[in-house]
């Protein structure tokens, strides 16, 4: 399922940025049901901070359960 989901999120973007990258990037479109508006560069920006807070998760965790530390 994530993979599919991802797969889409790439087409999307890919579609996107095919109509002209800098206008794709920063016209915004509604979000939170209409009660916002975000750009495509907002919403990838945000999935790398998700990503990266998530992956931080998941090294406390394993860190907590094996005792390796990353450099």
């Amino acid at each position: 399922m994530w993979a599919e989901q991802v797969n889409r999120s790439r087409d999307v973007v890919t579609t996107q940025l095919s109509q002209g990258e800098d206008a794709a990037l920063r016209q915004t479109h509604s979000a939170w049901g209409g009660r916002g508006r975000v750009s495509l560069l907002w919403v990838l920006v945000h999935m790398v901070e998700e990503y990266a807070r998530h992956n931080g998760h998941a090294d406390l965790i394993r860190e907590s359960i094996d005792g390796q530390t990353g450099e």
